[in-house]
């Protein structure tokens, strides 16, 4: 058989496993930094293999390096395991046991298909001109642990010559594959805005400083920043996604506090949108007798593919998949991706894996990622990490 017929063959065999793991893993969700069950279900599958797997860099990571038979370039292939503070609605047979915890962005499904191809290139590994690295990564989500990852020197030893990841994809059919070159997701940061005023009555507003107000106006003062000091040429978006303030109906609280996110795909704009937001902050709040702290947590890069790794992925879908199942991306999303530490300085890509029109959108109760698209998935990363291998030692 060659090498085609042989991935085919072992992904057959282990398809029911790996979808059963992705049940497992999807009716018992962890929060970033907090995947140990999870960790510990990709420790006792990866130990079934003849990849060296690594201490933990991070306490929750799973590292390992599967090598073939000779020495070579090295390839990483990265999922996220972490799940999303919010109560599912599938009504799953599988679904979360844990309250107010959920697989909302499709980690669940990224976990298990690099599972699966971690099986299937143990299977193959013989056809390895150099190494695949695995990375079983936590906190994706908010805290960008990616990037404390790379820091961490997860990626040094042997150091990569390229690395690519999928990321679930509703809106698209099931099981395709669609990408671009250059940006295809967003820098993303995260801003908390405390705002303190003067407490009271409700009865006597004029006796207080009314940091609900002020608030509320800097809500909508927020809201200039992309149509007024953005270029309309240049994709940006801040939002608030969090107002809390007040205990009660007749009492005007001492603070309230908000929280939202800015995305953007170029340095300039993201420090254009941060110098405003503070500008606008003080100045309506110093306007209204307030006073405000800004706290801001720039968490993610620009997602920007490598334009011959991506050619590399169209070429591994048309020839492993058939030419149907690609999809060219025409504009970025404005998500975040904390991939994006791991290709800042090193060709690689990420793609898109689609969960169906009909599916429900990620971080939302009702996703859940399609089983139909496992296979797919890893027969998508198992090839581009060979081609990959091949095209690095030339």
């Amino acid at each position: 058989m060659d090498t085609r017929q042989r991935l085919a063959a072992a992904i057959s065999g282990i398809l029911p496993r790996v979808t059963a793991l992705r049940h497992d893993i999807h009716a018992h969700p962890e929060m970033a930094l907090e995947e140990r069950r999870t960790s510990a279900l990709v420790r006792e599958l990866l130990s079934e293999t003849a990849a060296d797997v690594l201490p933990p860099f991070l306490e929750t990571d799973v590292v390992a390096l599967l090598s073939g038979p000779n020495s070579g370039p090295c390839v990483t292939l990265r999922a996220d395991m972490d799940a999303l503070p919010l109560c599912e609605a599938t009504g799953l047979p599988y679904a979360s046991e844990t309250p107010g915890t959920m697989h909302a962005c499709g980690h669940d499904g990224h976990t298990a298909v690099l599972a699966g191809t971690a099986l299937v290139l143990n299977e193959l590994k013989d056809v390895l001109p150099g190494t695949v690295r695995f990375v079983f990564q936590p906190g994706e989500e908010v805290v960008a642990a990616g990037r404390d990852l790379v820091e961490a020197g997860a990626l040094k030893n042997p150091p990569q010559g390229a690395a690519f990841a999928l990321h679930a994809w509703p809106g698209n059919p099931v099981g395709t594959i669609a990408s671009r070159p250059g940006a295809l997701m967003a820098a993303a940061g995260f801003f908390t805005i405390r705002i303190e005023g003067k407490g009271g009555h409700g009865s006597r507003p004029e006796a207080a400083v009314d940091p609900v107000l002020a608030g509320a106006r800097v809500v909508e003062a927020l809201q200039t920043v992309v149509a007024r000091r953005v270029s309309a040429l240049d994709a940006a978006v801040v939002s608030v996604c969090r107002f809390t303030g007040g205990t009660n109906g007749n009492i005007i609280p001492d603070s309230v506090e908000l929280e939202g996110t800015i995305r953007y795909l170029t340095q300039e704009v993201g420090q254009t949108i941060t110098t405003e937001i503070e500008r606008l902050v003080h100045g309506t709040c110093k306007a209204m007798g307030a006073n405000a702290t800004i706290e801001y947590t720039p968490a993610y890069l620009p997602t920007v593919n490598d334009e011959t790794m991506v050619e590399l992925a169209q070429v591994v879908v048309t020839e492993h998949l058939g030419p149907d199942q690609w999809i060219d991306v025409d504009v970025p999303c404005m998500g975040g991706e904390d991939f994006a530490y791991y290709i800042d300085d090193t060709p690689g890509a990420m793609v898109w894996l689609g969960m169906g029109e009909d599916c429900a959108p990620i971080h939302n109760p009702h996703f859940n990622f399609r089983d139909e698209a496992i296979e797919n998935g890893i027969r998508f990363m198992s090839a581009i990490a060979i081609e990959a291998l091949q095209k690095l030692t030339g």
